[in-house]
């Protein structure tokens, strides 16, 4: 298993047959690009693994709901690339007065409706700020995506 979230791993290791009783761990000093480019002796890297698509749900419950889907490198911010497309993350004022992805004011929420073992873990000011709020959302800011995933913003 190379560039998948820890929970992945350990879903992996979770599953193991239980005749298995060793395991070997590898670890690596380097970029996860050398790593890849190591493992698969692939040196010139692949374009279709190395990009995901991201499926938004765009102002879920608005009268101008939409989807659209945008495709991504593994590993993307999620924030950056919504922004980047024109996708506002932000609700009412928060527009305007937002932190501009740096984590300082928790107002870029956005529901990862379905691909949420494809981001990384919630760290625990994340955890902590949005502890009122349903599992599946994420502050966009501090989530990348490492594979295919749903998205929904909100009016």
């Amino acid at each position: 298993l190379i560039g998948v979230p820890f929970d992945t791993v350990m879903s992996a290791f979770a599953t193991l047959d239980k005749t298995v009783r060793e395991v070997d761990l590898v670890f690596f000093r380097g970029t996860k690009e050398e790593l890849k480019e190591l493992c698969t002796g692939d040196s010139g890297g692949s374009a279709d693994s190395e990009t995901i698509t991201i499926t938004v749900l765009q102002n879920k419950g608005g009268k101008d709901e939409a989807v659209r889907t945008l495709t991504a490198p593994a590993g993307c911010n999620v924030r950056q690339v919504l922004v980047d497309n024109d996708i506002n993350v932000y609700q009412s004022v928060t527009r305007w007065t937002n932190c501009k992805g740096k984590q300082l004011c928790g107002t870029c929420i956005v529901n990862v409706a379905d691909g949420a073992p494809n981001t990384n873990r919630k760290s625990m000011d994340e955890a902590s700020t949005l502890r009122e709020n349903p599992e599946g959302y994420r502050l966009s800011c501090v989530t990348f995506a490492y594979g295919d995933v749903t998205v929904e913003t909100f009016p």
